[in-house]
């Protein structure tokens, strides 16, 4: 077999099998607290301190918000899981949701991936 079959194989076996250990998103295991490590867009990694505690009645709260050096916590919203998708309601707007995509998940990690290509990195307290 000449190198670049053996390369060729390789590569997809190391691409494949990163998604194929991922736990698949559920109600139930989105269900605690989780603290935002950091965001990433177009290469730039933005380190975050907010934390994300899903509850099991549906509603998901962001606390430790940073703004003009103190924080806040946001107003629950609710959130769904669908089609190993996560929806949370957008503040104030009725019937509009922020969509993430599950790029991977395990018992004490998530990575999303949002509408417009934000990754964000969780870790569960």
């Amino acid at each position: 077999m000449t190198k670049i079959n053996v390369v060729a194989i390789l590569s997809s076996i190391l691409i494949f099998s990163s998604n194929v250990y991922a736990e698949p998103l559920t109600n139930q295991n989105v269900q605690g607290t989780w603290t935002l490590d950091y965001t990433e867009k177009s290469g730039e990694r933005l380190p975050r301190e907010d934390i994300w505690v899903f509850n099991d009645n549906g509603t998901v709260t962001i606390k430790n918000i940073p703004r003009e050096g103190t924080y806040y916590d946001q107003l629950p919203v609710n959130y769904e899981v669908e089609n190993d998708k996560l929806k949370v309601a957008i503040l104030g707007r009725s019937g509009k949701f922020d969509n993430f995509s599950v790029i991977n998940k395990d018992e004490k990690n998530m990575t999303l991936k949002a509408r417009f290509g934000d990754i964000y990195q969780f870790i569960k307290k």
